[in-house]
């Protein structure tokens, strides 16, 4: 993805209230940042925002936390979600890498929308689904893990379902394109602009619930 610079990015993010600068300081006590015990749903990878905003909306009883690993998108997103008032919706700049400096068992449910598939091999350890990034999952998980993940790259998606398999999830799979969409689907930029070419979106529902 070509990244654009925006001018006063950082201000920006400085002065928006669904950003959170720290986010380390809240690692375990999320629930103390939203006033509320609701369960807490993670985007990795939330791009321009348009997915978890709607989400939000959507879901008022649910907290939300998008999470981006570069500011000039990040605040792109944000500049796209000021004129909204959603208590349930906060934004952080983070690298997945370093996702359990930040949580630690209080997140119900990852997206990953629409994640790079780092098609060369020698890169799959990169994938949001490799084995890496599902070993770090596992500490942030509150209880049973859940995870849902879309794609049109058919080979991310069989990469996934067999990552997940392996690591223990139980998983059902999906296909839809423009003509079979769930309407109660909330889509990202993506997602919208894959359909009207009429690529085949690969969704996936895995879950792994706790012993």
């Amino acid at each position: 993805m070509r990244l654009r610079n925006i001018p006063n990015a950082i201000e920006i993010l400085k002065t928006s209230p669904y950003i959170v600068l720290e986010p380390k300081n809240y690692k375990g006590k999320w629930h103390q940042l939203f006033l509320n015990d609701n369960p807490i749903y993670i985007e990795i990878g939330m791009g321009k925002g348009r997915f978890i905003k709607e989400k939000a909306i959507k879901y008022p009883n649910i907290n939300f936390i998008g999470l981006e690993k570069y500011s000039s998108v990040l605040a792109r997103a944000v500049k796209r979600m000021d004129i909204n008032d959603l208590p349930n919706l906060k934004l952080i700049c983070l690298d997945a890498l370093e996702i359990t400096d930040v949580f630690d068992k209080e997140i119900n449910l990852i997206f990953l929308n629409f994640s790079d598939p780092w098609p060369k091999d020698r890169h799959a350890k990169r994938r949001l689904t490799s084995s890496v990034f599902l070993e770090l999952y596992d500490n942030i998980f509150a209880d049973t893990k859940r995870i849902m993940q879309k794609t049109d790259n058919y080979n991310l998606y069989e990469y996934s379902c067999e990552q997940l398999t392996n690591h223990g999830y139980k998983i059902k799979i999906f296909e839809f394109n423009i003509t079979n969409m769930n309407r109660d689907n909330v889509m990202t930029e993506y997602e919208e602009k894959f359909l009207h070419q009429n690529n085949t979106i690969y969704k996936i529902e895995a879950v792994l619930k706790s012993d």
